[in-house]
């Protein structure tokens, strides 16, 4: 009896063991990840085998395990072969509801690499149902993706597809192209099977254009490389392709024996798909589901003939009930029809709408990096054009000289401007500005924008007046670099706008919840005032009252938009109010966070405050790293002004070689060089000299490339075109700060 406790006993714990382990096995990340991945390949085995049905089954078992995991990734890998096997098989609309859901994680999660097959496939559904358009669409999305990602191969085979598309759209030409692209890539990196397809394709659209002889170079080319890999859906098709073009130019005999290798190879891969049908499966299942049916009302039947006195009840409850499932069943046969066109419409505008925001963002992006690249070539030639007016204007021109160069000098700020302009309002639109808040006392900021724009007041005979409420504290938290630009802008244009006039600020509070305060800013005129048609759209960007006022006062029509901009970015609001020949009143609204904060924190300044004959400049030697012979010989005369002497190297290679065997106090290095640039040639000289002062002196956009100068050790940054006067100071600032020993102490 001792004995049989005993056996039982471990009998339990080897059951509990197991089931243990088992569930361990089953909680394990990685053997989950593992069977997934496997499930995946082994479906994929399968439908290049014709094996649909099994695909299919190995694709919902995987689909199960990858939801029950979370795992995301698995989830749209797995939902985008559920749409390649559905489209397969002919069922587009199931297709597109399984790669909407696809496309819908990967975008979630940044799979870049999977949305792109993705689209891919979007496309091939598409192309499957006649719908070329999107179909291009589709494949523009999935080539976007595979170029970010490198993914060659990938876009081979979708240069393919579309060439396909613009060949059933009867555009011959593009066809050749793209499919020409595709088999350069594909030649570049040994990719046979696409080249083989793309031959063939080559095939096709030469016959199209008439050269029938290329078209057959192409074709047996085609079927050498797909006969030498074993790919023999493509040798199939090369066969059909030379055989049709052997018997367009009457070779019938070539004709002939293409065409038998082809029903040949035809008749093997038909017997292939035919057993693997999943149609054939599916159909024989129901076939024996609805046998074994019929078998079981069979047997009812003869029961209820045995049973006398329940046989005829039976029978009518039988034929009400037949009748009336019948008719539930026909209900919601109609039900779900309406039902699954409904979803399937619902996918298709999904799709639809996907592919328009790829497109948009594709678009944007493209408008951003065009926008970059016309700042700089046009800063660098403004660079000259400011530089030499400065210059002759110092030169003692003659006196009917002098407007000119005034009007040639004017000409070039007001460019530099509304450059300037057209950059921070593309920065708003992009969402690319950004918040930087810090202590500030907001009373003595408006005093001192007013005392900055007091002279152009004075030059319209126009009177300030600045009103702040006398409870009202003066020390904030905020962007204090963002409400002055949209103080100097409302304000320069009340000034602009107001001849012999005046123009109140005020500023006061309107409430406040614990240390937030929501401020009201007015800035009022009695100037020649705005329409009230022209305010509905005074906001938007090269807005102006009309074109007469335009060429009176000048201006971009860009300065409301900004500050509309600015306003929002603050989590603020604007509004107007004006009369012609009476005023105009803009006020906004913007919260700020009260500090008890007495000063300013403001940043220590980067322009020299002292006096220059303080500095001892025969010693000190600067490098102009710079390629263009003009800005050179403009640098070189500024830097001779200041009593400074330089050396000038016009590429990043020798300026590294130069400053290893010089003493240089400062270099000005420019960014767009031949060779490498100035930001790589800034990392190479921080490797052997940390402390040497380097100023980029760069045309780009300095807010898009600040992240790159800092990584790469500059100093500091001058943007081209630069005021004359602040150059200056921020090199005498450098040299102030970072005094290098004579040679001679």
């Amino acid at each position: 009896m001792a004995n049989l406790r005993t056996y039982l006993y471990a009998l339990v714990l080897l059951i509990f063991s197991g089931v243990s382990a088992q569930t361990k096995i089953e909680q394990d990340p990685e053997i989950v990840q593992n069977n997934i991945n496997y499930r995946i390949t082994q479906s994929q085995t399968e439908l290049e085998s014709y094996h649909y049905y099994n695909a299919q089954k190995n694709l919902d078992e995987a689909l199960e395990l990858a939801e029950k995991a979370g795992n995301k990734k698995s989830a749209g890998v797995i939902y985008a072969l559920k749409g390649r096997l559905q489209l397969i098989i002919q069922q587009e609309d199931k297709a597109l509801k399984s790669l909407n859901k696809a496309i819908e994680i990967q975008r979630i999660i940044n799979d870049n690499t999977n949305l792109g097959a993705s689209y891919k496939i979007y496309g091939d559904v598409y192309f499957a149902k006649q719908d070329y358009y999107a179909a291009l669409d589709s494949y523009t999305a999935a080539k976007s993706k595979f170029e970010e990602e490198n993914l060659n191969k990938e876009l081979a085979e979708t240069l393919i597809h579309e060439g396909k598309v613009y060949f059933q759209l009867k555009n011959y030409k593009k066809s050749r192209d793209v499919t020409e692209q595709a088999l350069a890539i594909a030649k570049t990196y040994d990719f046979y099977k696409i080249q083989s397809e793309a031959l063939n394709n080559h095939a096709i659209i030469y016959s199209k254009l008439g050269n029938t002889e290329k078209a057959i170079v192409s074709g047996l080319e085609g079927l050498n490389i797909a006969n030498n890999h074993k790919f023999t859906n493509i040798t199939n098709d090369s066969y059909l392709i030379i055989s049709d073009l052997y018997n367009s130019i009457g070779n019938y005999k070539l004709s002939r024996k293409y065409l038998k290798d082809h029903l040949k190879l035809s008749d093997s891969i038909r017997g292939l798909t035919r057993i693997y049908s999943p149609n054939n499966q599916e159909t024989q299942y129901l076939l024996n589901e609805e046998i074994e049916k019929n078998n079981e009302i069979v047997e009812k039947l003869e029961k209820a003939e045995e049973d006398k006195n329940l046989g005829t009840l039976i029978s009518i409850l039988s034929v009400a009930l037949i009748t009336i499932l019948s008719l539930l069943t026909l209900s919601l046969y109609k039900n779900n029809n309406i039902r699954l066109k409904t979803n399937t419409m619902l996918h298709k505008k999904n799709g639809e709408l996907i592919i328009a925001k790829e497109k948009a963002e594709l678009a944007s992006k493209t408008k951003a990096n065009f926008l970059s690249t016309v700042t700089h070539e046009l800063r660098t030639p403004l660079y000259a054009v400011t530089g030499l007016s400065n210059m002759l204007l110092e030169e003692d021109p003659k006196p009917e000289q002098v407007q000119h160069l005034k009007s040639l000098k004017f000409s070039g700020d007001y460019l530099l401007t509304f450059i300037n302009d057209i950059l921070q309002i593309n920065k708003i639109e992009a969402n690319k500005v950004d918040i930087e808040p810090e202590p500030f006392n907001l009373k003595k900021k408006i005093t001192n924008i007013i005392l900055a724009l007091n002279n152009s007041a004075e030059d319209n005979n126009v009177k300030i007046h600045f009103e702040y409420d006398s409870g009202l504290t003066e020390n904030f938290i905020a962007d204090q670099l963002k409400i002055s630009q949209i103080l100097i802008n409302l304000v320069g244009n009340s000034i602009k706008f107001t001849k012999s006039g005046d123009i109140w600020i005020r500023v006061y509070k309107i409430d406040q919840k614990d240390k937030i305060y929501t401020l009201r800013f007015e800035i009022e005129d009695n100037g020649i005032g705005i329409s009230q048609e022209k305010q509905d759209h005074m906001f938007e960007s090269f807005s102006q009252g009309s074109i007469q006022i335009n060429r009176k006062y000048g201006g971009t029509g860009l300065g409301l938009s900004i500050v509309k901009g600015l306003i929002d970015i603050l989590k603020g609001k604007i509004y107007v109010k004006s009369e012609l020949n009476k005023g105009t009143t803009f006020y906004f609204e913007i919260p700020l966070e009260h500090t008890t904060v007495e000063e300013s924190l403001e940043a220590k300044s980067n322009y020299f405050e002292g006096d220059k004959s303080d500095l001892d400049l025969t010693n000190v030697k600067i490098l102009v790293v710079e390629d263009n012979k003009i800005n050179q010989m403009i640098t070189k005369k500024i830097l001779s002004k200041m009593d400074l002497s330089c050396d000038i190297i016009d590429n990043g290679e020798d300026a590294v070689e130069m400053i290893k065997n010089n003493d240089y106090n400062i270099i000005l290095m420019d960014i767009h060089m031949p060779g490498i640039s100035g930001i790589e040639a800034t990392t190479l000289i921080r490797e052997f000299d940390k402390d040497l002062t380097i100023f980029a002196l760069t045309a780009v956009t300095i807010e898009d490339k600040m992240q790159e100068f800092d990584d790469a050790g500059f100093s500091d940054i001058i943007p081209k075109p630069f005021k004359q006067d602040e150059f200056e100071k921020k090199l005498y600032q450098a040299l102030a700060s970072k005094k290098k020993p004579s040679a001679n102490v």
